[in-house]
C-alpha cells in the first residue's frame, strides 16, 4: 500500500504506535504532552519496529470531554511537522475534525485515521482533498456515551455493513479503494461479549477486501478479563494482537510497539519457509 513516497508490504504484519499528545487519554494522558517528549516517544517506537506513528489529540475514551479545533490543531501539528520532518516514517493523524486532518496532512502526515469514519460535516471531501489514505473505524455512539447500553442484531455483520457504507462512500468522494483501511473500532460501543465476538470471527472482514487495522491494546476489553489496571495489560495486548495477526489483519495499533512487534515476527516465521538456525 502506497503512503506518500513509502510502499509498504501489508503481507508482513506491521505495528502502529500510538502516541498520544493528549493530557487525559486512557493510558498514556500525560506522558507525551510536550514536543520534545512526543519525538523521543516517536523515535523510541521506530527504533522498536514501528512503521506507523499515530498522533491523536483528542481522548476517545468512554465519557471524554471534546477538545476546541484551536487546541487540537496546538497539540497535533508541531507534533506531526516534527515527527515527519525528522523520521523515515509514515505519520497518520488520529482525528475527525476536517481543519486538524487538512494541516495535519500539509505538515506530513500520510494517514488519516478518523474514529467517526469521515461522518462529521465536510470530513469526506476535506479529506479526499488531501490525497492521504484513510481508516474509516466503526463506532455506534459517541465517546461520551458509547458504552452505554450498545446493542446489535448481530455484531460482526453489523459492523462489516457499516465499513462497506463508508468504503463505498469514500470512493463516491474521489478516495480510491487502494487508499482506505478499515477497523471493527474494538471497544467503541461495544460489550465485553461484542469485542470478543469480533474477535472471534475477524477473518469475516475480509470479504470487504480492505487491508484490516486493529486497536485492542491495554482497553478493559483486556482489562475486565483479567482484571487488572490499565498499565498492567501487556501481556493481554500482546495475546489480543496475536491471534487477530493469525485472522489475518495486517496493522495492529499498540502501546507496547517492542513487544508486539516481536510476537508478530512468530506469527510470520509460521506462515513462511522460516529457516531455523
Amino acid at each position: 500500500m502506497q503512503f506518500k513516497s513509502v510502499n509498504l508490504d501489508l503481507s508482513v504484519p506491521r505495528v502502529m504506535g500510538i502516541l498520544n499528545v493528549t493530557p487525559d487519554s486512557f493510558s498514556d494522558g500525560g506522558q507525551f504532552y510536550q514536543k520534545e517528549h512526543a519525538l523521543r516517544q516517536a523515535e523510541k517506537m521506530i527504533k522498536d519496529g514501528a512503521h506507523f506513528i499515530d498522533i491523536g489529540g483528542e481522548s476517545t475514551r468512554p465519557g471524554a470531554k471534546p477538545v476546541s479545533l484551536q487546541e487540537e490543531l496546538d497539540r497535533t501539528i508541531p507534533a506531526v511537522e516534527s515527527i515527519s520532518s525528522t523520521f523515515d516514517t509514515i505519520v497518520s493523524i488520529d482525528t475527525s475534525k476536517p481543519q486538524v486532518m487538512l494541516e495535519a496532512v500539509a505538515a506530513g502526515a500520510a494517514l488519516i485515521n478518523d474514529v467517526r469514519a469521515l461522518q462529521e460535516d465536510d470530513a469526506l471531501q476535506v479529506a479526499a482533498s488531501t490525497g492521504a489514505n484513510v481508516c474509516l473505524m466503526h463506532m455506534q455512539g459517541q465517546p461520551r456515551s458509547m458504552q452505554v447500553s450498545p446493542h446489535y442484531h448481530d455484531v460482526v455483520d453489523d459492523v462489516a455493513a457499516f465499513l462497506a457504507e463508508r468504503v463505498a462512500a469514500c470512493e463516491a468522494a474521489g478516495i480510491s479503494r487502494t487508499q482506505i483501511l478499515i477497523d471493527p473500532g474494538f471497544g467503541f460501543g461495544k460489550t465485553l461479549s461484542h469485542n470478543y465476538q469480533l474477535l472471534d470471527r475477524l477473518e469475516e472482514l475480509h470479504s470487504l477486501k480492505i487491508p484490516l487495522l486493529v486497536g485492542m491494546s491495554r482497553k478493559s476489553m483486556i482489562g475486565n478479563v483479567l482484571k487488572r489496571d490499565v498499565n498492567d495489560r501487556q501481556a493481554g495486548s500482546i495475546a489480543a494482537a496475536t491471534i487477530a495477526c493469525i485472522k489475518g489483519a495486517q496493522i495492529h495499533r499498540v502501546h507496547d510497539v517492542k513487544e508486539t512487534v516481536d510476537a508478530l515476527k512468530i506469527v510470520s516465521a509460521m506462515r513462511t519457509d522460516f529457516e531455523y538456525k
